[in-house]
């Protein structure tokens, strides 16, 4: 037995080989395309309709736009894909119009023409017919048929093996046990390349290509990755900036130490090389040191940091947050570059915080995002968000009170007198005045409206439990008018149906709460969930980025300074946050769920929820919460209890009815309505289990 290697000079496999190889590149390559643009958050997501633009918004979008050209899909990449689409659709084509051959199976009857029931007397008598009729020294070659000698000869041996393997024992039995008169064949191995590629001395540029494919460009493709990640952390900061922010954490460090922090990333040093970190920083400190914009304290500090990159961007950072004008465009540029940057940096520096599960440090991180977003220096009015608000139309508005005014707080404010604050000579006209206005009413505030504790299908809460804290909150934008109030129904939190698998199990289908009845029964309504609602992008007129804002949601112990339970992070809603036209508020009851296990011992634990959003200064919850966790035992006893003091109610009519010898019906259907009438505040109680729920606006 013999094994033969052949190549495909007939161009029926390699299309196979081609197309499989073509498609194991350019599918990931395509998925991962199509995910990084489904992940760009400008394309998907609306934002807050301004037209107000600042001296240097040009700057600020040539520099998002380079960003997106930098994080989105390369044109090589593009080309790649398209070109791999190319190829795997021409193979395609190749493989539906190329016939491949069709190899017969050797079949005795098949040769000699008779059928498989023919006996062996007509078996005989036609073999000596074809062997008479195709014998070499008879036959004659067909010219119109292009036949040769050979062509005859061959098929006479096929004739003379065919016969044979119906009469002669021994290769009939060759032919039943391996499909062939002359016994068991070699293999055949089809190579799927064309011959031409390995034939005439081409073989050495094929052995070339593979050893460059996978020799060279594979290696090093695994390799780039492999080290890229040991670079970076998990956050998508270099391991080296990292380790200089956790050298930087301070137990009671504020927004301003986190912004004095982020300038030891190693990231202002690829930005400032050479000398870019000296050329114009005397410049950049005069008019920061100049500002009063910025606290003293934060000057101090620019002052104790070593010239170098992190000196210009430290710099840089307080020139953007006083939003001080340089006066260079090449500064200009680099005071909107390192923002980002350092907004990149915090998200390491917040895991950090989290790790040591300290609440100020934490705190300050979030607020430190708010500040680069907004671009306002530590410890400055919220009021600075607004379009047009400078220091002169801020100082206005709040006078020489020491406790900032929020947005929101100027916007409950009547129409007359905010416009007697600041619209005026030397503040704010008309026009600008309307504008701002009319940005302050599209600000996504998420006002909390009750949070509380429970767990799911149970009316306690024991030990080590897994408890859901809900927290029950409207987007009210500042200065909203005719806003509705919010009814019972709104803040309950019904829990799904033993038999609302759906529900249960997370997906779209679920029961929801529509109402009650006239004896204040629920009433549940089967729908169909929208996808995920998300709010407009944060409003960030000097941030050179897109970003998506966030609502953090965790509790603290205030007395210990700790954080009890880590952040929730919460990027989209359940419910519509807008009309259609995107300015309408729809004021919509959104529901935000964490789960957290119960602490292992009985007894009431008082936290503080804090609600953070990272985009917005002043935008924040902080209210009390108290979760009552039940001894187990004392919770079964309680249970067991209300089971036995809320009897069924046709039990009893029917006994009462039966004593007094009147009808039965009529009274059941009475009891029932007394019953229901008396246990519905119950159900509603049942629904919140847990302790302290708050209906009125929380401390901001």
């Amino acid at each position: 037995m013999s094994t033969d290697y052949a190549y495909d000079e007939e161009g029926h496999l390699w299309p196979f080989f081609v197309f499989t190889l073509t498609s194991i590149v350019t599918v990931p390559i395509t998925y991962s395309l199509i995910k990084s643009s489904r992940n760009d958050p400008a394309a998907a997501l609306k934002r807050i309709h301004t037209d107000y633009e600042h001296d240097q918004s040009s700057v600020v979008d040539t520099l998002r736009k380079s960003e997106k050209r930098k994080d989105g899909s390369k044109p090589w990449l593009i080309a790649l894909v398209i070109a791999g689409w190319a190829v795997m659709g021409y193979m395609l084509y190749l493989i539906k119009t190329t016939d491949a051959p069709v190899q017969n199976l050797w079949n005795p009857y098949d040769i000699l023409g008779i059928s498989e029931s023919a006996t062996e007397k007509v078996i005989k008598k036609t073999y000596k017919m074809l062997s008479l009729k195709f014998h070499p020294d008879k036959a004659r070659p067909d010219a119109s048929k292009n036949e040769t000698i050979d062509d005859l000869n061959r098929r006479y041996v096929e004739i003379s093996k065919a016969y044979q393997a119906l009469t002669d024992e021994e290769v009939r039995n060759n032919f039943i046990q391996f499909g062939n008169p002359d016994g068991k064949q070699g293999f055949s191995i089809n190579i799927a390349l064309p011959k031409a590629i390995v034939s005439d001395g081409n073989g050495k540029y094929i052995v070339l290509i593979y050893f460059a494919l996978f020799g060279v460009l594979l290696p090093y493709l695994v390799g780039s990755w492999w080290y890229g990640t040991l670079r970076r952390s998990k956050e998508g900061v270099l391991m080296e900036s990292a380790n200089r922010l956790f050298k930087e954490y301070q137990d009671n460090i504020d927004e301003g130490g986190v912004v004095a922090a982020l300038s030891s990333g190693q990231e202002f040093e690829d930005l400032f090389k050479g000398d870019k970190a000296d050329a114009g920083l005397s410049k950049i400190e005069s008019k920061v040191m100049a500002s009063d914009e910025l606290p003293p304290k934060e000057k101090k500090k620019l002052e104790d940091v070593e010239s170098g990159p992190r000196r210009m961007a430290l710099a840089l950072l307080w020139a953007y947050l006083g939003r001080i004008e340089l006066g260079d465009a090449t500064l200009e540029k680099a005071k909107f570059q390192v923002a980002p940057i350092a907004h990149a940096l915090n998200k390491s520096f917040n895991a950090i915080a989290l790790a040591y599960m300290n609440t100020a440090p934490l705190l300050a991180s979030y607020f430190a995002s708010q500040r680069l977003i907004q671009a306002i220096p530590p410890k400055a009015s919220p009021l600075y968000q607004l379009p047009h608000f400078n220091s002169a139309i801020v100082q206005a508005v709040e006078g020489d009170s020491r406790v900032h005014t929020t947005v929101q707080a100027f916007m409950d404010q009547p129409d007359a007198k905010r416009r007697s604050l600041v619209v005026g000579k030397g503040l704010l006209t008309d026009a600008q005045y309307k504008e701002s206005i009319a940005y302050a009413k599209q600000l996504p505030y998420l006002r909390v409206a009750k949070a509380f504790f429970k767990v799911t299908g149970e009316k306690f809460i024991i030990p080590s439990s897994l408890v859901t804290l809900v927290v029950k909150g409207r987007f009210v934008p500042p200065g909203s008018e005719k806003v509705p109030d919010v009814t019972p129904i709104d803040l309950e939190d019904i829990d799904p149906a033993e038999d609302d698998l759906d529900a249960i199990l997370g997906r779209k289908k679920t029961k929801k709460l529509v109402g009650k009845d006239e004896k204040g029964k629920p009433i549940y309504e089967e729908t169909t969930e929208s996808e995920d609602v998300y709010p407009p992008l944060a409003s960030s007129p000097y941030f050179a980025r897109d970003h998506s804002p966030r609502w953090h949601v965790f509790l603290t112990d205030s007395k210990q300074g700790r954080v009890a339970v880590p952040p929730f992070t919460f990027v989209s809603f359940d419910r519509p946050i807008y009309e259609s036209d995107g300015k309408t508020p729809t004021f919509a009851m959104q529901t935000l769920k964490a789960q957290f296990q119960a602490p292992p011992q009985a007894g009431h634990y008082t936290f503080v929820m804090h609600v953070v959003c990272d985009s917005y200064v002043g935008f924040d919850t902080k209210m009390e919460v108290t979760l009552v966790v039940e001894d187990a035992s004392q919770a079964a006893e309680m249970k067991v209890e209300e089971e036995i003091s809320e009897p069924e109610e046709d039990s009893i009519a029917g006994i009462m009815n039966a004593a007094k010898g009147a009808p039965t019906k009529q009274r059941v259907v009475k009891d029932e309505e007394d019953s229901d009438e008396e246990s519905g505040t119950d159900d509603d109680e049942d629904d919140d289990t847990s302790d302290t729920n708050t209906d009125t606006e929380p401390e901001n």
